[in-house]
């Protein structure tokens, strides 16, 4: 009996073990030898500098607020992308938390636009009455007009009709405002021609519009600031009102060295002036009268908002803007 027992244990005991290896096979295969020839690779280790830096992060929208730069606009596409296009794109860049949208002044601009190109601008009205149908609540207004003028006088009259429209509502100014701004715009002017004002013999003139109105006062008063800072071979002169191109022929006489003149808009973009009453080839053109006086002429059609440096005082005076509604 007591052999029966025993062998019966050893039975189990047998039977138990073959279980527990067959279950062990199971669970846990062997993994196969990585080939000899095959050396393992280290793993990537992320860069400590890049792991440092933080995700970038567009700035959430401020809800029904908005930019509206108002421009009194050109039909030359190219020069519209390079100077309007690109201040709105700066100021755009700088306030990302708001929507930036576009208003032209000129009326025969948007018109040409629309049959030419079938391009849709909105004049100011119609840019406020579609940002009060659009639930626009606060609203920066930032010309890119030179100056304090008629136009800009227009547009302060028509945001005061829009007030009870808008919880905020806020005007920037023009261009050439403080004395920083001038210093600005000389500073952007000149290190854009510094490669002609090398040369004693060489005139840079720039030609602005002019006006009527009492602002006109801007162009003396940036030929006196030019004069003081000693950029003595720059001229300041308008096609529409004072300083003349007559009076700048007399200061250039005057001086009677230059040979050569450098031309130029002093404007915000390159469009019809610049293009037809500078640098065309009419006989009352400014280059054909320059070249008819025995002047080397050269004609440089950009506008002041291609320079980064105009762009950012537009910038800037918009955040003055902003500045004021807080």
């Amino acid at each position: 009996m007591r052999r029966k027992v025993s062998t019966m244990l050893a039975v189990l005991l047998a039977s138990a073990l073959a279980i527990s290896g067959c279950a062990k096979k199971e669970a846990a295969p062997a993994a196969e030898p990585a080939p000899a020839e095959q050396e393992a690779e280290p793993a990537e280790t992320a860069d400590p500098e890049e792991a440092a830096q933080p995700e970038e992060s567009t700035p959430k929208q401020i809800e029904n607020a908005a930019i509206l730069v108002v421009s009194f606009g050109t039909s030359y596409n190219d020069s519209r992308d390079i100077t309007i296009g690109a201040v709105e794109e700066a100021i755009a860049k700088a306030f990302p938390e708001y929507e930036v949208r576009r208003a032209f002044t000129a009326q025969i601009i948007i018109d040409k636009l629309a049959e030419r190109d079938n391009l849709e601008i909105d004049n100011v009205t119609k840019a406020l009455d579609r940002a009060v149908a659009d639930g626009i609540k606060t609203l920066i207004v930032q010309p890119t007009h030179l100056m304090d003028g008629l136009e800009y006088g227009d547009l302060v009259k028509e945001l005061e009709d829009y007030e009870s429209d808008f919880d905020k509502i806020v005007l920037g100014d023009p261009l050439l405002t403080s004395d920083a701004d001038y210093e600005a715009v000389i500073s952007a002017v000149t290190n854009a021609t510094k490669e002609y004002a090398q040369n004693e013999e060489t005139a840079i003139i720039f030609m602005g519009h002019g006006t009527e109105a009492q602002s006109n006062q801007i162009y003396g008063t940036m030929q006196e600031k030019l004069t003081e800072a000693g950029f003595d071979n720059y001229y300041i002169g308008t096609v529409e009102a004072a300083p003349t191109l007559e009076d700048v022929m007399a200061a250039l006489k005057e001086k009677g060295t230059y040979k050569k003149v450098i031309l130029e808009p002093l404007m915000v973009v390159s469009g019809d002036h610049a293009n037809n009453d500078m640098a065309g080839d009419e006989e009352d053109s400014w280059k054909t009268i320059l070249t008819e006086a025995g002047y080397e002429v050269e004609c440089v059609l950009k506008g002041l908002g291609e320079l980064p440096e105009i762009q950012q005082v537009y910038v800037s005076h918009t955040q003055a803007a902003i500045d004021s509604m807080n």
